[in-house]
């Protein structure tokens, strides 16, 4: 059956993901993750598309803009073309690399835009792969909170702070607070909770949960402390206990017993 024709968004505001075919990872370093910002601030500029919010994964990107001088679909195909004939060219590699078609929900409130923001500088976090959201490297968090590196060109910023003050540095504030708020946010990719983490995504979530445990010295730790660790595990959203098992060299039975 033919997919029907995107529903314009009034505003002219969407969150956009762009996904790895079959889940497969689009970015391997940090050359990879340059190359797709410089990629979207050619666009960008091009486009006249103004940019709210940003965040990188290793199979995955969310976006959130407003529609420029063209539609939105013209601006995401130009920016994947781009993207995978780099991509192909440094990896010696050809065919597909992205989902066939990017998926994206219109944002009509100012109060779903700031929900949206929001959601997608926790996705590192709700991930597991850092433990506050300022730390992960390839989102727009940082540009928000001061970081006036190269990458901060690619936020307009001032749109979002200003509907937290008119005073700069209240505004700073009062959105910081808000962007590190608990919550249970659930936009456009919630599903993607059900995915798999790679072996190496497994490797740095695992990392962050023992601190100055190492991995190798888990299954030598005494049974009460070993049992802890096990069953704070189990919660990581997209770590199975087969991963866990063979990363941390305890046999699955050991996980299954330890309660949650």
């Amino acid at each position: 059956m033919p997919r029907g024709a995107r529903v314009k968004s009034r505003s002219g505001i969407y969150h956009i993901m762009l996904r790895g075919a079959n889940r497969q990872e689009i970015f391997h370093d940090d050359e990879d993750c340059l190359k797709f910002l410089e990629l979207l601030h050619i666009y960008k500029l091009k486009s006249e598309v103004e940019m709210y919010s940003w965040c990188l994964m290793s199979n995955h990107v969310h976006l959130l803009l407003r529609e420029g001088n063209e539609d939105i679909s013209n601006t995401m195909k130009r920016i994947g073309v781009s993207y995978v004939s780099y991509y192909n060219w440094k990896y010696r590699t050809s065919g597909h690399l992205f989902q066939d078609r990017f998926k994206s929900e219109n944002v009509e409130n100012v109060q779903y835009l700031l929900t949206v923001v929001r959601y997608i500088h926790q996705n590192p976090l709700k991930a597991g792969m850092v433990k506050r959201v300022g730390d992960w490297r390839w989102s727009s968090c940082r540009q928000y909170y001061g970081n006036h590196d190269e990458r901060r060109k690619l936020v307009d910023s001032d749109y979002i702070l200003g509907m937290f003050s008119g005073d700069t540095i209240l505004a700073s504030e009062r959105f910081k607070e808000f962007n590190e708020k608990v919550n249970q946010d659930q936009c456009l990719d919630h599903h993607l909770d059900k995915r798999r983490l790679t072996d190496e995504e497994a490797r740095e979530v695992l990392k962050n949960l023992l601190n100055e445990i190492d991995i190798a010295n888990v299954k030598s730790l005494p049974r009460l402390q070993r049992d802890e660790i096990l069953k704070k595990t189990k919660g990581i959203k997209g770590l199975s206990q087969h991963q866990t098992a063979r990363i941390l060299g305890v046999s699955r039975t050991l996980i299954s017993k330890a309660r949650s």
